[in-house]
């Protein structure tokens, strides 16, 4: 008996053949591929969609040496674009963007590199996952699309919009998005916290942002997890259905970025909670991944809570990625979470072991200090975060393995750096011991801080501590001493002690009259940072 067997199903025939024998040739490139038993091979074909229109054709070319992962494998396309991956019935499998090419994008520019493959589903939670996919495909493939990737380009950076209602989605709509619609970057981040618990507005967030108009990758947060999940593994399949891997890389140009997810859900009795934690399975694919990666490119990881605010149990995983980054011999990272701006320089006493400080930048937040404090002529709380800082975002400038962070204050000019604070008015006879102070939002540790009176010599800033920014100390004061118990707007944060504030007197014997107080930091890197103050001498 003769069987009559169609080419394209001798191709497919032949892909999982050898895809089978590649796994069992131990081609994935992981010392741990094995471990996690899976129960089928995921195969498909990355390559350039000429006519986009996300079917590969049988004309268009296969794409080698591009990365494929499932979560803890990383495999490199073969000469036809090939891959193979196992899977199991909770796999997402993503291509990992090479430079020079785009993903596929969503009509609010959320890229969409990755398929998830759940047989079954995910469970039924307070906010729906993702539905059933049904069987593995025969081929997963992936398109791409050549695009101009110069060496110089920009990033957004959004920490902690977390809007709670649809409201405060429209605070985010007015107080930052509209400023960026047409903004030359060649893409955004959100560092977690998308949203405030209520995860029914993902869809309404992506549209509101989707307004910048440039591609958009999101990290994951505390607030955007499944609270009604029982375990860690289970907590992100509402993320996962809106954005996919909760964990992944891509290039752009010659530079690498690594998004992490360090929120780790748990139980202990009946109380269920949060804290900074990784899977093993993707410290795999993180490590895997950075091999793939050459030294002389620029790693940027993107996490939600700060290197610096780990949780104590969970050290040993926070020192193995600690130790994956220190391999790296040109590395930053970025967080949000906990509501300030600040520049970090890691070192031995925070657990980095590595040859030089490694700069780890905390976010500052659009939603500043949760959407709190008295509303503006325009409706909006003015959500200053409790170090100072003027709610915003910020915008990292790459060129090659070079980045400089500037900072931007929400609907104000990208001038507003520092603020200054000092009396309206002074006696003649104490201006000379009068102090002021200087918030320097995105001082770098290092960074020299000078000032002058008019034309006179610059002096020296003395950097303060234990010490509270004096305008969001005298705000938060406003509202317990005057304000009834209970203010028609969201009441502030406690204040902080801030990192990047610093003091002087005036030092000089003034004249009645007025005077220009001008301040400049320079940080380590070169960055200049200015701002002045008007004050009257009587």
């Amino acid at each position: 008996m003769k069987f009559a067997i169609d080419k394209e199903t001798l191709r497919r025939l032949a892909t999982v053949l050898m895809a089978v024998a590649s796994y069992s040739a131990g081609s994935v490139t992981t010392a741990s591929a094995g471990q996690n038993p899976a129960t089928q091979m995921a195969t498909g074909v990355v390559y350039a969609d000429a006519n986009q229109n996300r079917v590969r054709d049988s004309d268009e070319k296969p794409l080698s040496d591009v990365r494929v992962s499932n979560g803890r494998e990383v495999v490199v396309t073969d000469g036809e674009g090939r891959y193979s991956l196992p899977v199991d019935n909770d796999t997402i499998v993503f291509v990992i963007k090479p430079s020079g090419y785009r993903t596929v994008q969503d009509q609010n520019h959320l890229s969409r590199f990755y398929y998830i493959h759940k047989p079954e589903g995910s469970p039924k939670l307070d906010f729906p996952g993702v539905d059933p996919t049904g069987e593995l495909p025969a081929t997963i493939d992936f398109p791409l699309y050549p695009i101009d990737e110069p060496n110089a380009f920009d990033v957004i950076f959004f920490g902690d919009p977390q809007p709670r209602d649809q409201k405060e989605i429209d605070y985010i709509a007015h107080d930052v998005v509209e400023d960026l619609v047409g903004v030359k970057a060649a893409f955004g981040v959100t560092l977690g916290d998308i949203l405030f618990d209520d995860l029914s507005l993902f869809d309404s967030f992506n549209r509101t942002l989707g307004k910048i108009g440039v591609p958009w990758y999101n990290v994951i947060g505390n607030h955007d997890i499944n609270y009604a999940s029982e375990n860690d593994e289970l907590s992100d399949e509402t993320y996962e259905r809106v954005y996919g891997p909760p964990y992944y890389s891509f290039d752009y140009d010659t530079v690498h970025f690594v998004v992490v997810d360090d929120i780790h859900w748990m139980r202990e009795g009946e109380k269920k909670f949060y804290r900074s934690g990784l899977s093993e399975e993707q410290l795999t694919f993180i490590e895997n991944d950075l091999k793939l990666v050459p030294q002389d490119r620029l790693v940027v990881a993107m996490m939600h809570i700060p290197l610096v605010k780990s949780t104590p149990w969970l050290e040993p995983r926070r020192e193995k990625l600690l130790r994956l980054l220190e391999s790296r011999e040109h590395c930053i990272s970025l967080a949000g979470h906990t509501h300030h701006h600040e520049n970090v320089l890691m070192t031995e006493t925070e657990g980095w072991k590595g040859s030089k400080p490694h700069h780890h930048i905390i976010n500052v937040t659009v939603c500043g200090a949760w959407w709190s404090g008295k509303p503006d002529e325009h409706g909006i709380p003015h959500t200053m975060c409790a170090d100072g800082t003027p709610n915003g975002y910020t915008v990292m400038h790459f060129d090659g393995i070079k980045y400089l962070l500037e900072y931007r204050a929400a609907r104000r000019g990208p001038d507003e750096q520092l603020r200054i604070t000092a009396p309206e008015v002074v006696p003649v006879a104490d201006a000379a011991s009068t102090e002021f102070r200087a918030n320097i939002f995105n001082a770098i540790p290092g960074a020299v801080v000078e000032f002058r009176v008019g034309d006179s010599a610059w002096r020296t800033m003395t950097k303060t501590e234990h010490e509270t920014d004096p305008i969001f100390q005298s705000l938060f004061d406003e509202e317990k001493t005057y304000l009834p118990e209970k203010p028609p707007w969201r009441p502030l944060a406690k204040p902080m002690v801030c990192p990047h504030l610093w003091k002087a007197a005036l030092a000089d014997t003034l004249p009645a009259g007025t005077h220009l107080i001008q301040v400049q930091a320079t940080n380590p890197n070169g960055q200049v940072l200015k701002g002045e103050r008007i004050i009257r001498v009587d």
